[in-house]
């Protein structure tokens, strides 16, 4: 007579506390103690399984027991970068792994999102294949120099252009698809939402797995202010049913300057509104002034230290653009590139004890772990650098620091990175602000010039490069680079960076002719030095070249308002100067050609604070 086999289910409580049982699940077990409370397991959605062993923990014990058969060794909410590549290197190093995600969309939402994710859908690809078409504009305009003649104005066709981007990011989703088939890693379609520190449910199918990875990424961020639902985000940009002919874009990062070339390049009327100065912050000022002037010269038009108030629709249906300093009308499109957020609401993170910062990121350690740790995040989701190549090497040092026994923390070091604004960025390594802060004494090499292809054309597009190189130890910290084919460019000088090569190294290396980048390795005195002062308050930085530039770092707990004197030596003179502190970071202080004996070139600078009320020195 046939037998039927017994599911042996282990409950572990405590050490001192172990129970077999032998019966029908679901199991709930009520121990003497109120402190050790365990979670009740409902198994009746899993696959019948006689050699799989279950274990309910006391809540607080989150780490996976080693004897503990689980559905998976790695669960992965989200199939985008970060996820899809950590979980395929899992199962290629010997682990089994899922990864649950959203139907396909081009446009983001709580039901929608697509394998490939950010990148391949919202992101990189698309926003890429735009800056190809809007490059043309430019192109057919240059063309006409080196003897290009046109009967008739091109056109462009928007609808083509959607049609056909849709159309490859339906490919491009159908690849990664293959992928993670090929690679042995089961892919679930629906949201998932952690229910445990090793439990996931996905539209109401329960999976268990020794360890779960979150790689779920951002989405755009529109601020609450009247009329926001009139506003369009990046991703209804890369999709919209026509072309804006008059477009508002509200933002000074780099996604507002990639869609401000894009939408000009197709001949939209284009107003860019910061709140800053400048556009880009937190990349290097020379690139950030050069980048605004040319975008500029191409007739996109910057409003800057203003923000946003208000949306305001008018009858005819257009939009008008209210900011801290007025009214702008006559928009078909108000567009919101104000940064983007993590996509961690309704994941049951906090319910679980992961820790998220104020902006919703997951907080991780070096090696991606977050406060629960069996539970792991990579990608945009953290908020470390939200690069898809970067997402890509978190989530390969992941699947090593779990299944190939080598613990492996991401290196966020000298990440190169692009802008596709028009002229495009590239830059690697550290920005000038940056190098002084580290090191103190450094050498800037810089150059601008009119690159040989617009000499024809007659166009005003220049290349702006620049270097920066400690001068203590020659290496090269900084390499960045505005003009064309720049993101092209910079990924040689990364490995460089990487690398940690010096500035003789980059001299001693041949150039190729004739192009922009030899720039890099030709350029040979530099443009200004910096070097660090000398006193027992704060840190001055002398820079010599065209102008002489004295920076003053403040000291902690000195107020607004304090008085710095200066004495500038020279071997034949002394000039003495009394400044104010106007500013909590830096104060910067000019001396031109036309002043001060013709500017020769200080050779010391000693420095003293007073009280704002008097000239007594305080030290």
């Amino acid at each position: 007579m046939a037998t039927t086999p017994k599911l042996t289910t282990t409950i572990s409580s405590s050490p001192s506390l172990q129970t077999t049982l032998c019966r029908k699940l679901p199991i709930s077990i009520h121990l003497p103690s109120s402190s050790l409370r365990p979670r009740l397991t409902l198994l009746s959605n899993h696959r019948y399984n006689p050699s799989r062993r279950f274990s309910l923990r006391s809540q607080n014990d989150n780490v996976a027991d080693s004897d503990l058969r689980y559905d998976f060794d790695l669960f992965t909410v989200g199939a985008g970068s970060g996820g899809v590549r950590a979980s395929r290197f899992a199962t290629s190093f010997g682990a089994s792994a899922a990864v649950c995600e959203l139907p396909f969309s081009t446009i983001s939402s709580d039901t929608a999102g697509g394998v490939g994710g950010t990148c391949v859908l919202r992101g990189c690809v698309p926003k890429k294949l735009l800056v190809y078409a809007s490059k043309y504009t430019h192109e057919f305009e240059d063309s006409h120099g080196f003897g290009w003649k046109y009967d008739t104005d091109p056109s462009h066709d928007w609808t083509t252009l959607i049609a056909n981007k849709n159309a490859e990011l339906q490919r491009l989703t159908g690849i990664y698809k293959n992928i993670l088939n090929n690679a042995n890693v089961k892919l679930i379609e629906g949201r998932g939402k952690v229910i445990d520190p090793h439990t996931v449910d996905v539209d109401g199918r329960i999976y268990t797995t020794r360890n779960i990875l979150i790689a779920v990424g951002g989405r755009p961020f529109i601020p609450d202010i009247p009329g926001r639902e009139f506003a369009i985000d990046s991703d209804a940009a890369l999709d919209l049913p026509s072309k804006p002919k008059k477009i508002a874009i509200v933002g000074g990062g780099y996604i507002a300057l990639e869609f401000a070339g894009i939408f000009n390049g197709l001949s939209s009327e284009v107003h860019v509104f910061i709140r800053q100065k400048k556009v880009l912050r937190g990349f290097d000022e020379d690139v950030r002034d050069f980048v605004g002037e040319q975008m500029s010269l191409r007739g996109i038009e910057f409003h800057t230290e203003e923000s946003p108030e208000a949306i305001i629709k008018s009858g005819d249906g257009s939009f008008s653009l209210k900011t801290s300093k007025g009214t702008v009308d006559g928009f078909s499109h108000v567009m919101f590139a104000t940064g983007r957020k993590p996509n961690t609401k309704n994941l049951g993170l906090e319910n679980v004890g992961v820790k998220l910062a104020k902006n919703g990121a997951i907080e991780v350690d070096e090696y991606s772990r977050t406060s629960v740790p069996s539970i792991w995040a990579v990608g945009d989701v953290t908020d470390r650098i939200n690069l898809t190549p970067v997402a890509l090497m978190e989530g390969g040092a992941l699947a090593k620091t779990l299944f190939q026994n080598e613990p492996t923390k991401p290196d966020h070091r000298a990440v190169p990175c692009a802008v596709f604004s028009q002229p495009p960025i590239g830059t690697v390594g550290l920005t000038e602000e940056q190098a002084i802060e580290q090191y103190g004494d450094i050498d800037v090499f810089t150059s601008n010039f009119k690159p040989l292809k617009a000499t024809l054309s007659g166009l005003p597009d220049r290349v702006f490069m620049k270097l920066i190189v400690c001068a203590n130890t020659d290496k090269v910290l900084g390499v960045h680079m505005c003009g064309e084919d720049s993101p092209e460019i910079i990924q040689g000088f990364g490995v460089a960076v990487k690398a940690g090569l010096t500035k003789a190294d980059f001299d001693a290396t041949v150039g190729v002719h004739p192009t922009a980048a030899e720039e890099f390795v030709t350029m040979r005195t530099p443009t200004r030095k910096i070097r660090k002062g000398s006193s027992e308050m704060g840190v001055p930085y002398f820079i010599s070249g065209e102008r002489q530039v004295l920076r003053l770092k403040q000291l902690q707990g000195s107020r607004e308002g304090c008085k710095i004197r200066l004495d500038l030596h020279h071997w034949s003179f002394l000039t003495r100067r009394t400044i104010s502190i106007k500013s909590q970071r830096f104060y910067q202080w000019r001396c031109h050609k036309a002043h001060n004996h013709g500017a020769k070139l200080f050779d010391r600078v000693t420095y003293s604070t007073c009280r704002p009320d008097s000239q007594e020195s305080l030290y």
